[in-house]
């Protein structure tokens, strides 16, 4: 791998309570290349959504990071000011959230929500560009979807929007964490379809945060695997799932209905 989009070193979360101090990520470092995909996989709990949320300083009281580093295109996003991070926020790196009803505003038409994340960061055209990006998206009927509202979509179709909202200043780094866990299966498959899509169409690079590993064999080059706040195991997925070397990543593949097969979807 030549110079990577993203280089996190040693990164470090702690949660304050008031039973002292809980470590939710600890001295995770990790790497990824421009149009690669790295899927962070754990179980509920392990860390990986901390992990990625601390990436771009959005973490909530009581979290703080307490050390690492962050490079992203050369800069260390720890250090950077807020108004640099706004920049980079939706700019240069995305976020797709687990839900998108918890993402999306129910009071504003889908397309106004799609053409504020381009004024924000100073782009023109942004009515008639949010139409594209919903068509791009394979949402029907685009113009007149633009004028609906949130609760007037199907959960698929918000979901859609929100990977819309996320592409909509061509970032670098598109983080999608869970993207596909309220969906049912047909759904899933078909948002997993699209973010290949997308990938390819907009060179992304790819942070895929999910607790199922046979997402991760469908859609990652390489793995990392999170439990406890640390990282257990990371590499190409195909050595992965055909060599894993820690109990954890070999407890996480058995779970998997199928999992006695060869994964002939493996890159």
């Amino acid at each position: 791998m030549g110079d990577p989009l993203l280089d996190v070193q040693d990164l470090r979360v702690v949660f304050d309570g008031t039973d002292g101090t809980v470590t939710a990520v600890d001295g995770v470092s990790f790497q990824i290349a421009p149009g690669e995909t790295l899927g962070l996989v754990g179980e509920s709990g392990s860390g990986k959504s901390v992990a990625a949320h601390a990436l771009l300083r959005l973490l909530q009281v009581p979290g703080r990071i307490t050390g690492g580093r962050v490079l992203f295109e050369g800069h260390d996003l720890l250090t950077l000011s807020e108004g640099a991070m706004r920049t980079i926020r939706g700019g240069r790196i995305s976020l797709i959230f687990q839900e998108p009803m918890t993402a999306l505003n129910p009071m504003m038409r889908v397309g106004d929500q799609i053409a504020e994340a381009l004024t924000v960061h100073g782009r023109t055209r942004a009515g008639d560009r949010a139409v594209e990006l919903l068509h791009s998206v394979h949402i029907p009927d685009a113009a007149r979807r633009a004028r609906d509202y949130p609760h007037q979509l199907s959960g698929g179709m918000r979901q859609r929007v929100v990977i819309a909202i996320a592409l909509a200043c061509r970032p670098a780094l598109l983080i999608a964490d869970e993207p596909t866990t309220a969906l049912d299966a047909t759904l899933q498959d078909q948002v997993l379809e699209l973010l290949r899509e997308l990938r390819a169409e907009y060179n992304l690079a790819l942070l895929l945060i999910t607790h199922d590993f046979g997402v991760i064999a469908e859609m990652a080059d390489r793995v990392a695997v999170m439990y406890h706040g640390t990282l257990v195991e990371q590499g190409a997925v195909r050595r992965i799932l055909r060599a894993p070397a820690h109990d954890y990543t070999r407890r996480l593949l058995a779970a998997i209905p199928g999992s006695g097969v060869e994964w002939t979807r493996a890159r």
